[in-house]
């Protein structure tokens, strides 16, 4: 089995930092609480909030990174992958450094930290082979990559991938999501690694 998995809020959770930062800058009043799409939603209401977001993306992609959380479960499903003699690829819509970042920080190394200091590459019993880890620069790419891996599942947060034309339809699309929003009838939606992990593996 070839399985895919997307990096960005599916694998990693910024939810926390997002919101932390985001208060240190004053971007949002004292002892404002939210998700990601919470911080977003409010910065791009304001004048100038696109700027103030994208700003605030290039530093927790990057400086901010070590803040970041695994999501629950991802570790078992990785580990149930090994067990399985799965094979398992990170594929990143991820450019090499953030808009609006004065500091220039890369990305997708900030990325790779991450992994590896949370066990999933280079330690003895990694989850993924560092070699397997891909990161594009465009949507269209990312779904090219995808089809060249000749996947049987994927699983991503963003909906707009499973969209693409060129998105291989014989792979298996699982959407990331507590979401009742519309999506492709090929998409599987499911709100938690718990549950991919018993769709994927179940007996």
């Amino acid at each position: 089995m070839r399985i895919g998995i997307d990096f960005d809020n599916t694998i990693i959770c910024y939810d926390k930092v997002f919101a932390a930062v985001a208060r240190q800058r004053g971007l949002v009043p004292e002892g404002w609480q939210g998700l990601k799409t919470d911080v977003r939603d409010h910065l791009r209401s304001r004048a100038g909030g696109e700027l103030a977001w994208q700003g605030l993306q290039g530093f927790v992609y990057g400086k901010g990174i070590g803040d970041a959380e695994i999501f629950p479960g991802v570790s078992e499903f990785l580990a149930a992958c090994r067990k399985a003699g799965a094979s398992v690829y990170i594929v990143s819509h991820k450019t090499q450094f953030g808009h609006q970042d004065p500091d220039r920080v890369d990305l997708r190394e900030a990325a790779r930290g991450w992994l590896r200091s949370a066990g999933l590459i280079d330690a003895t019993d990694a989850a993924l082979a560092a070699g397997n880890i891909y990161f594009e620069d465009t949507l269209a790419a990312k779904v090219e990559r995808l089809a060249i891996l000749e996947l049987d599942i994927f699983i991503d947060d963003l909906v707009d991938v499973f969209e693409q034309p060129h998105y291989p339809k014989t792979t298996r699309s699982i959407l990331f999501t507590q979401s009742r929003l519309s999506h492709p009838v090929h998409c599987e939606p499911i709100a938690s690694w718990v549950d991919i992990h018993r769709g994927v593996f179940a007996a």
